[in-house]
């Protein structure tokens, strides 16, 4: 019976020790775990530390540890390239500036010239490709200081409301022009949030742009209390496919093949840096793009 006893306590010894042994690698690999994605969600160059003296559990943070290490490596060699790239760009499309302004000057000097009616018409063929030339570059040097400068932007309380109506207003005659009558909902009280007023701007621009080219001849705009200004159009030249990658670098359709794809980059860009989420869906033939700016 003793020797019962014995063997009872040495079982619940063992028993015990097996609980505490698993309770300290399940605390390891939790530790390893919150470690991971903190390091991974931010810019840091500490590494894993583990309470636990286990050997296993201790080689296993290592081997993350080696693999955060060369992670970090190819996030700051990423970083550089993306910033001289950028710094590349934006120098090219400066420079280009300068000789396309002088050019698009020179064919207008041209147009009071005696020529043939040919040589009218080429020059009219010119003038076409250079002014597209000029917009797509205006375009990528946009895009590029608007990335350049993170900090750039400052927070005001704006009205959404007048924001939105005064682009509204700026774009009435090209909307109309393709004989779209955008139809504006907006509350009667306003929708004030803390944001940068000409990015805000150029937010909603790079949307009424973007509808121009591709609606079907309506706008819908609605603007929710809760700050959610909603641009929906018919659009048959698109799918749902091409709808996800609209915000995608250098993306153009069919419809729009005289831009760069830039404008919804620039305006989801802006968005989120002024705390806001730019979405696009395609629901039932019509290109729904919503911009919410938190309060």
């Amino acid at each position: 019976m003793e020797f019962l006893w014995v063997l009872l306590g040495l079982a619940a010894a063992v028993i015990g020790l097996l609980a505490a042994k698993i309770f300290l690698m399940r605390k390891a690999a939790g530790e390893i775990a919150r470690g991971f994605a903190e390091k991974l969600r931010t810019d840091t160059n500490t590494l894993i530390d583990i309470s636990t003296r286990d050997r296993a559990m201790r080689d296993l943070a290592s081997g993350v540890n080696e693999e955060l290490r060369r992670l970090q490596v190819l996030r700051r060699r990423y970083r550089q390239g993306d910033l001289e790239l950028k710094a590349a760009v934006t120098n090219i499309s400066h420079d280009l500036r300068t000789p396309l302004t002088a050019i698009c000057g020179y064919l207008e000097l041209l147009e009071g010239e005696d020529k043939s009616p040919q040589a009218a018409e080429y020059l009219e063929i010119i003038q076409g490709r250079a002014l597209l030339l000029r917009q797509l570059t205006e375009e990528l040097f946009r895009y590029c200081v608007v990335l350049s400068d993170p900090d750039g932007l400052t927070a005001e309380p704006v009205s959404l409301n007048a924001a939105l109506e005064n682009s509204l207003a700026a774009f009435y005659a090209e909307l109309t022009e393709r004989g779209i009558q955008p139809q504006v909902r907006m509350p009667p009280e306003k929708v004030v949030r803390r944001l940068d007023r000409a990015a805000l701007s150029r937010v909603f621009s790079n949307l009424l742009s973007n509808a121009v080219k591709y609606s079907d001849g309506d706008l819908e705009v609605t603007l929710t209390p809760r700050g959610a200004v909603v641009f929906a159009n018919s659009s048959r030249s698109l799918s749902s496919v091409e709808v996800q990658k609209l915000f995608d670098r250098f993306y153009t359709v069919e419809a729009a093949r005289k831009s760069t794809g830039l404008g919804l980059s620039i305006a989801r860009a802006l968005t989120e840096r002024m705390g806001g989420e730019l979405t696009a869906d395609y629901i039932s033939g019509k290109l729904v793009i919503t911009a919410v700016f938190l309060a």
